[in-house]
């Protein structure tokens, strides 16, 4: 078991730092509360990076998900923040899997160069939470194509996609057998239901800065050729791609951690108190020691979970298990860089409050730890899922 990193991924990594260093953390300070970070989002899709995924033949860079997973977490670690672009890189993945040759020759390239943003990813519902199959939003055969009615919630970078993929009934829950049948899949051009006047997005003021919006629809109109795959099976092509969105954010809670490891580590070889630096004492050493340790488990746990969904394996127990594992490590990292610091942790200038925000996130979304830990749970025990 050879466990060295290839010389690609190393050049990776140190390709996506010399571009982060770009964006300090006065840059990022200054976008507070709640603007966008289009400069940094225009440099990683200028330097093809959110086209990590996207195959060679659509103008994409033809990596696999390994090197997808190094490059959101060196721009973590690096102190700036992947969740403002990365769905860029993955959600196109349900056209790739899913889509007729038409939609992926028309949509992908355009997607890899950035002309096209496919971010806002439209599943989640006010009433419903994780509890997917009872999302209430309808669409309904019309001349041509569909119209689609309903709310969505915490759909992020709304205001800044020009497609949204949106998950919606298309069959009633009480005329199919299983709940999870008749749900389908839509691309959906943002820009023109706003400019029909049948969707309104309504911006979320949060803990963070995360561009996250509510979305009504009224009446929108999808044609035919922009639903996804076979109408009814949408449930299933959503699940399909959350594998790689869990070992991608996993890979994002790892940057983080690394970030606050560094950080507190610096600061406790260089801060003396009572004539000594405070890293000599082991109330200041054993949190960070156990939050690298953590780190540490996580990544390995990460790189298995990817291995095996680039070697087309059952990977689900492992995408969750290392979700989970780094998201506990991040925070545990965060927490301990912030006791080291004291009261300097909570000044902006350390950018320590704003990393610490951030990545407390990751407890909560895109799916809770005490979500990830009933689907282990009842993996280990050879239980049904019960949701």
């Amino acid at each position: 078991m050879n466990f060295a990193e290839p010389p690609d991924l190393s050049d990776i990594r140190s390709a996506v730092r010399e571009l982060c260093a770009r964006f300090p953390g006065e840059y990022w300070r200054a976008l507070e509360p709640d603007r966008y970070p289009e400069e940094f989002v225009a440099a990683l899709t200028e330097a093809g990076w959110l086209a990590a995924l996207v195959p060679e033949e659509y103008g994409g860079g033809g990596l696999g998900l390994t090197a997808a997973s190094a490059i959101l977490e060196e721009i973590n670690a690096a102190g700036c923040n992947s969740g403002a672009c990365h769905a860029q890189m993955y959600t196109m993945g349900t056209v790739l899997r899913h889509g007729s040759e038409a939609q992926k020759a028309r949509y992908l390239p355009r997607i890899a160069s950035g002309e096209l943003r496919l971010q806002a990813f439209g599943v989640t519902e006010p009433s419903v939470g994780s509890d997917t199959t009872s999302l209430q939003t309808t669409a309904t055969p019309v001349d041509g194509g569909w119209e689609i009615t309903g709310q969505k919630l915490w759909t992020s970078r709304a205001e800044h996609s020009d497609l949204m993929l949106l998950l919606a009934r298309t069959t009633p829950a009480d005329q199919v057998e299983k709940r999870t049948e008749g749900l389908s899949t839509f691309l959906v051009d943002m820009k023109r239901a706003v400019t029909d006047g049948t969707m309104t997005i309504r911006p979320i003021r949060t803990l963070m800065n995360h561009a996250t919006t509510e979305i009504f629809l009224d009446r929108v109109v999808v044609p035919d050729e922009d639903l996804v795959g076979e109408e009814g099976r949408g449930f299933r092509y959503i699940l399909d791609g959350m594998n790689a969105e869990r070992v991608l954010i996993a890979a994002e809670c790892i940057g983080d951690g690394r970030w606050f490891v560094d950080k507190a580590s610096a600061y406790a070889n260089e801060r003396v108190v009572f004539g000594r630096p405070i890293g000599a004492n082991q109330g200041v050493q054993f949190p960070i020691a156990r939050a690298h340790a953590q780190l540490q488990a996580a990544d390995l746990v990460r790189y298995k979970a990817a291995w095996l969904y680039e070697e087309g394996l059952p990977c689900g127990a492992e995408a969750n298990m290392a979700k989970l594992l780094a998201a506990d490590a991040s925070w545990a990292a965060a927490n301990a860089c912030l006791d080291t610091h004291g009261g300097f942790g909570f000044a902006e200038e350390y950018d320590i409050e704003r990393k610490f925000r951030e990545t407390r996130l990751y407890q909560v979304a895109p799916v809770s730890t005490n979500l990830i830990l009933a689907y282990i749970g009842q993996h280990v025990l050879g239980m049904p899922r019960s949701y």
